[in-house]
């Protein structure tokens, strides 16, 4: 947990992907998370959190349905959504949302 709250701490936006391995539509976003490290490189760090390895963060997060998606950045909260989502709108989402819209 201390180690979460350092990582999301970060100046970096950091998108955190709330899976669970049965989880059908979680296995579909994990290539759709590698293209949108593609698209934005170092301008943010995307971590996966297993819900049934970390029910504490799960419950801390309010995490209700899986896939959730959550970016934080310097430890808030500043986008949330849930459900299976195309690279190219969670890129524009992100670059939006964390101010990246001058690269």
């Amino acid at each position: 947990m201390e180690q979460f709250n350092q990582i999301i701490s970060s100046n970096t936006p950091v998108l955190v992907d709330f899976f669970a391995t049965w989880c059908g539509p979680c296995k579909m976003m994990a290539p759709i998370l590698q293209q949108v490290k593609g698209q934005l490189g170092e301008n943010v760090r995307i971590i996966k959190i297993d819900v049934d390895k970390n029910p504490a963060l799960a419950q801390q997060f309010q995490i209700r349905s899986v896939p959730t998606l959550k970016l934080f950045q310097n430890g808030q909260v500043k986008w949330s959504g849930a459900g299976v989502m195309q690279a190219d709108q969670l890129s524009s989402i992100i670059r939006s949302v964390a101010g990246l819209d001058t690269f």
